[in-house]
């Protein structure tokens, strides 16, 4: 059974999900408690896997010039091991940073991230395309990005 969270480790989450450098005591005085138990509840909060990770988030304007295209995918056939292998594929391409399974006229969702519009042909044409099961792609390139949260919306 999983472990349900209080008002008290949504505060936590919700301090946390703006800066994960945010120290126990800093959390402490921000809701009135003590070091503590707050530092106890993160640990908890870790070990029961409600924290996954921590992680920098980058400025990837300041990295490189980059484009962030949506590819939406669809199969030949929703056949249990095509979908395997696709996941299995595309675990390996550093260029897709996220990818969902989707319901509709496309199978898959992926976020992919590349260099130039080169970059992105040669993605789809060499990596996503010449998958043995691939029934189709189509791109949508984002021409400017208007919102980009990481926070998970704790109500």
């Amino acid at each position: 059974m999983t472990e349900k969270l209080d008002d008290i480790d949504r505060a936590i989450l919700k301090i946390l999900q703006k800066d994960a450098k945010t120290v126990a005591k800093s959390i402490a005085e921000q809701l009135g408690l003590t070091k503590t138990p707050v530092y106890e509840r993160i640990k908890r909060l870790e070990q029961d896997g409600f924290i996954k990770n921590y992680v920098a988030i980058l400025n990837k304007d300041k990295i490189e010039e980059s484009i962030t295209v949506f590819s939406f995918v669809s199969l030949e056939a929703q056949k249990g091991a095509m979908m395997d292998d696709f996941f299995e594929q595309v675990m390996k391409y550093p260029e897709v940073v996220e990818c969902f399974v989707v319901g509709g006229e496309f199978d898959f969702l992926l976020k992919v991230i590349v260099k130039n519009l080169d970059a992105y042909y040669n993605f789809a044409k060499f990596k996503i395309a010449s998958l043995p099961s691939i029934g189709g792609v189509k791109s949508a390139f984002v021409l400017n990005e208007v919102k980009n949260d990481t926070h998970f919306p704790l109500l």
